[in-house]
């Protein structure tokens, strides 16, 4: 039994002529305040009112940043700056007898600090020199 598999799933749908649903929604409102406000207004606070949200919803139909569309950018960013920011460090407070006793460890075992060389270390080791040998001799052969 065979099935379709669906493909291009990120292109989104062409629903109004060349623009997307969200784009079409994004044009009509902005033009759409801009077009009443013309209609009831004078048109000099026509433009001073409605301009700015004429040219958002341009911005928010078109304008993309980092190959994402505006909107999740804003979303993002009024999350940010409504969220809580509290960071904290937390430094324990040591008594300089503590910290001179766990350096003094230190000091005394620093085989704790090498690490063990076990049989399969040894093997992937001799292993990857090999192949880094056989890569690099077969690269001069090739040269000349």
């Amino acid at each position: 039994m065979r099935f379709q598999v669906p493909q291009f799933i990120e292109v989104e749908d062409k629903v109004f002529g060349p623009f997307t649903i969200a784009q079409f929604i994004y044009l009509a409102g902005g033009f759409g305040f801009f077009g009443a406000l013309w209609l009831m207004l004078p048109l000099w606070l026509a433009i001073i009112l409605g301009g700015p949200v004429a040219v958002l919803g341009l911005a928010l139909a078109f304008f993309k940043v980092n190959d994402r569309p505006l909107i999740t950018t804003i979303e993002h960013a009024l999350g940010y700056f409504v969220s809580h920011k509290l960071y904290i460090w937390d430094k324990a407070k040591r008594a300089p007898e503590d910290i001179a006793k766990e350096a003094a460890e230190r000091a005394e075992d620093p085989s704790r600090f090498v690490p063990a060389a076990t049989a399969n270390k040894l093997k992937d080791l001799a292993w990857s020199l090999d192949v880094h040998e056989n890569l690099y001799s077969s690269v001069e052969k090739r040269g000349q």
